[in-house]
């Protein structure tokens, strides 16, 4: 089960003056983790709960791993929410990544974050997800859709217009190539 206070050290450790966006996000879901009952539960709605995205490179390096998400229709990071089994905040995004895409990944380091709006279907109301991006590379370029997507590819930084690849994203790609704030140890 992931330690809340493990989680809220993790987005303390972030800082990127130049990405406000970003610094917003980190502020909200700090405070969700302090003052929500069960911030890791898919079943809470209000505030919303705190979810996981992978911002992979592929085995290369030039490419980044995205899906077109079924749902929601539209081109993503493979993410989504957390397991009670899932031992520590990363491996959920790694799990994650996994199921959505069949790629294996290593690495976890924190790279960035966004909270955003889902919305409403069936009994499941509109909510917030407060989403931690990590960074993974991926352990080989093979792909594998799944249910939960139309499809899955590799994107070049040449096709962000194209996928429509958010300004969060961006942000995090450039921050990870260049070494920039908040970087811990990225390649």
């Amino acid at each position: 089960m992931v330690d809340l206070s493990a989680v809220a050290c993790l987005i303390s450790s972030f800082h990127d003056p130049s990405d406000g966006a970003a610094s917003k996000s980190f502020e909200l879901i700090s405070m969700l983790l302090a003052n929500s009952p069960q911030p890791l539960s898919r079943a809470q709605f209000t505030p919303g709960h705190v979810t996981t995205s992978g911002l992979v490179f592929s085995p290369e390096g030039g490419r980044m791993l995205i899906v077109h998400h079924r749902r929601l229709n539209r081109w993503l990071l493979p993410g989504g929410h957390i397991e009670p089994s899932d031992p520590v905040i990363e491996n959920a995004a790694a799990r994650e990544v996994l199921e959505e895409t069949g790629v294996a990944v290593s690495g976890g380091l924190l790279a960035g974050a966004d909270v955003h709006g889902i919305p409403a279907k069936g009994s499941e109301p509109y909510h917030l997800h407060h989403d931690l991006l990590f960074w993974f590379r991926a352990d080989t370029g093979d792909l594998r859709v799944s249910e939960e997507s139309h499809a899955v590819a590799w994107c070049s930084p040449s096709e962000f217009d194209r996928y429509a690849v958010p300004e969060n994203v961006r942000l995090a790609w450039q921050r990870i190539l260049t070494g920039g704030p908040g970087r811990r140890s990225f390649p």
